[in-house]
């Protein structure tokens, strides 16, 4: 399990240096996107756009994994098709081949025939980045192995942030409404038996600039099975409230969230801790920082592939990630363990993209305590 932890934490990090790479060139980037379309496109968006930096990062990571772990090969799932379209129409399969030559020609055809854009990304997908240390990672000892495991990636969350690029200024203790801080890369591991999360890694390839101007990132990662908890982040000395009384509590929202579910819990926070932030995976990152108590989404908006990294994180801390209509419909907000999230079965009855949907909406929470209040208050209330 630490050789699976390094591994991913190295390919994550390739994957935040690719979406660098890709931003680096203001027309060629215009180039980069193609608008989803069909069962593949998420309803919760006027316009969702698939990035050819969004197909290059997914397909090097399992093209990595899968060199390292061969057995985990067909468990490997991502959220984009590797099929692009090139501006003559031309439908090219993405993969990652055995050299940065071949890979590099491979994405001329999806470039049409930009050979320095090509060269480019293919030194970024097969140039190893400077070694990430976690001397912590030495002590993962878990039972169990690759061939329990399965693994989901979202390799740029918050795409439209990522795309529409606006550099805001990060305030040290608050979240990030929208921006390049909330794309992230994200990858979870799942155990196929049961589909609990196991592992998380998730690198912020926009962090913050350096003195050169530059884009510098960081990464976090967590794994929980049974007893054995580790985590990167420390679980946040505020994140723990009393269960009594009323306010205090930070909530993080998406702005599109029903006005009923925000002035169900405005009593509960006041208008000044009720937070609104871009992109799922940022808005579980805000609670595993502490700089929010709780993530509420209610509609089915979000998929395993946003959720599995950063709700592995969570376990780990403590906390977790639950289904919100299963928890409404519960006779008390204390059962809230017994609708986690779990990832290793479709939703057999939707189409394309939304077999994979978390269709009852969620709550992302470290202390049970304030999860019940939350859903004690939500329930009934739309």
């Amino acid at each position: 399990m630490a050789d699976l932890l390094r591994l991913l934490l190295r390919v994550a990090e390739k994957a935040a240096n690719v979406a660098r790479v890709c931003r680096q060139e203001a027309l060629l980037f215009q180039l980069l996107v193609q608008e989803k379309t069909g069962k593949d496109k998420n309803k919760k968006f006027v316009q969702d756009f698939k990035t050819l930096a969004d197909v290059v990062i997914q397909e090097m990571i399992r093209h990595d994994v899968g060199t390292q772990f061969d057995e985990m090969i067909g468990f490997i799932h991502g959220e984009e098709s590797n099929k692009f379209e090139n501006g003559l129409g031309e439908s090219v399969t993405v993969t990652v081949c055995v050299t940065e030559e071949e890979t590099a020609a491979l994405l001329a055809t999806v470039l049409d025939g930009d050979h320095m854009a090509a060269s480019l990304l293919a030194r970024a997908i097969h140039q190893d980045p400077v070694a990430i240390t976690d001397i912590s990672t030495e002590t993962l000892n878990m039972p169990l192995s690759p061939t329990d495991l399965g693994i989901w990636i979202d390799p740029i969350d918050a795409t439209s942030q990522y795309i529409e690029g606006r550099e805001e200024v990060l305030v040290e203790g608050h979240l990030s409404p929208s921006g390049l801080q909330c794309a992230l890369v994200l990858i979870g591991v799942y155990h196929r038996a049961t589909g609990e999360p196991v592992m998380g890694v998730i690198n912020q390839p926009f962090h913050h600039k350096d003195s050169t101007g530059g884009w510098k990132g960081q990464h976090f990662w967590g794994v929980s099975y049974g007893s054995f908890k580790a985590c990167s982040v420390d679980r946040p000395k505020d994140g723990t409230k009393e269960s009594t009384g009323r306010g205090g509590i930070s909530v993080v929202l998406s702005s599109s969230e029903k006005q009923a579910v925000k002035e169900a819990l405005t009593p509960l926070c006041g208008l000044d801790r009720l937070m609104y932030a871009s992109g799922a995976g940022y808005k579980i990152l805000c609670v595993i920082q502490g700089l929010a108590d709780i993530y509420v989404l209610s509609e089915g908006s979000t998929f395993k592939w946003d959720s599995c990294a950063p709700h592995a994180l969570l376990r780990a801390l403590g906390g977790g990630m639950v289904d919100l209509a299963e928890c409404l419909r519960s006779s008390s907000g204390e059962r809230g363990h017994q609708e986690e999230l779990t990832y290793h079965r479709p939703l057999t009855e939707s189409p394309g993209a939304d077999r994979w949907a978390n269709q009852g909406g969620l709550v992302a929470y470290l202390d049970s305590k304030l999860l019940q209040r939350v859903i004690l208050e939500l329930k009934g209330k739309f």
